[in-house]
């Protein structure tokens, strides 16, 4: 009996792996059938991809999916960073640097496990994947059908491909229950350990006062944001700090503007935001259009107005809640606040009046309620109404 049971151990042991990785603010434990795992070779069919997700999905693989669904909900982890814990583990079952068609199939296979109505399409040796979103993205690739949009998920590993459904075929699989649509807005960030930040020393100067902050920083958010894409402004006004950089900030401000009524206050934030960082524009930066996220402003070195303006709305949303909206012009975006008295000429938007509040460089220093004079015979759009 005790051989028997050893024995069984072993079989068990030989047929699985633990597989185990730190993710942002915990760790992820899972088994692994080994038995299941499929490897492929450099060239994919569509059959070839029918033949994976079969042996895939008659295997070994709900505990894992079980323990992905069990940690999505333990800390509250929304679709892109659920995308970013599939990732990893696709990496530890099929390393991308191997194989990467497999690491791009299993990929694919846990999300429509996971209840994602994924999509592949096939390039000559290239495997394209892309994931049901009804959302406004606008610097990825996508196709559509039956009037269902499908963006690109891997685009970053095919910079300057074409990779429209033109060049592409897409592959017909059904898959029961990989329904879901996919978002990339980010409202939860990860409760970081903080072993994990680092500090950085920010100072500026108002009226003739200077200012100074150490705020606590995650370097592991530049992984999160890496390949994110341009999203609507909406999903951008709205990406929060992650709770550290949030204590070491947020207080720290509302402590400064206390003693302020609220015009000067918020004159102290648009102040802040315009002059505690560098500016750049994404060209140069990055070479694209890139927007940060609040945390990713505060820790670059460079920024432009899209990044200014989300970082000043964030903290006027945080300190004071007022009604703002987003001014978008050709080559500038800005904002404007709502205060119970409009500051210079107000701006006129659904039966409100709101003040221009500019949280980037100009070549003069305007007060609130100054637009750029670039600036006021250029027509523009409001991208975003926040109202509390």
């Amino acid at each position: 009996m005790c051989l028997l049971l050893l024995s069984t151990v072993n079989l068990r042991a030989q047929s699985s792996r633990r597989i185990c990785f730190a993710f942002y603010d915990g760790t992820f434990n899972a088994e692994v059938d080994t038995q299941t795992i499929v490897t492929t070779g450099s060239v994919l069919s569509e059959q070839i991809i029918k033949d994976f997700y079969h042996a895939g999905s008659t295997g070994g693989y709900r505990s894992l999916l079980t323990e992905l669904q069990s940690y999505k909900e333990k800390h509250q982890l929304n679709d892109w960073l659920y995308y970013q814990l599939v990732r990893k583990t696709a990496q530890q079952i099929a390393p991308k640097e191997k194989n990467y068609n497999n690491y791009t199939l299993y990929k694919w296979f846990l999300m429509v496990e996971s209840g994602y109505d994924a999509r592949l399409a096939l390039s000559g040796k290239k495997i394209i994947f892309y994931v049901y979103n009804n959302e406004d993205i606008s610097d990825i690739p996508s196709y559509t059908v039956n009037n269902k949009k499908y963006m690109c998920l891997n685009i970053h590993d095919y910079p300057g491909t074409d990779l429209t459904t033109q060049a592409a075929t897409p592959v017909d699989i059904d898959v029961p229950g990989a329904i879901n649509s996919f978002s990339y807005k980010v409202t939860r960030m990860p409760d970081f350990t903080q072993a994990n930040y680092i500090e950085k020393d920010l100072q500026f100067t108002y009226q003739h006062r200077a200012y100074y902050f150490k705020i606590k920083l995650n370097p592991l958010v530049d992984s999160i944001f890496r390949n994110y894409p341009v999203v609507d402004f909406e999903s951008y006004f709205n990406i929060p700090l992650s709770k550290e950089t949030y204590g070491s900030l947020i207080p720290l401000l509302k402590q400064n503007v206390s003693r302020m009524d609220t015009k000067k206050g918020v004159d102290y934030l648009m102040r802040f935001t315009r002059y505690a960082f560098l500016y750049e524009n994404d060209e140069m930066n990055f070479g694209r259009e890139k927007r940060l996220s609040p945390e990713e402003t505060l820790f670059a070195q460079y920024s432009d107005c899209d990044d200014r303006a989300g970082l000043f709305f964030y903290l006027v949303k945080e300190i004071y809640n007022l009604p703002m909206i987003a001014v978008l012009y050709p080559t500038h975006i800005t904002m404007a606040v709502q205060f119970d008295k409009p500051v210079g000429k107000p701006l006129l938007y659904n039966g409100k009046a709101y003040s221009f509040c500019e949280p980037t460089p100009q070549l003069h220093d305007l007060k609130i309620g100054q637009v750029s004079a670039s600036l006021k015979q250029v027509p523009y759009k409001i991208v975003y109404e926040y109202n509390p």
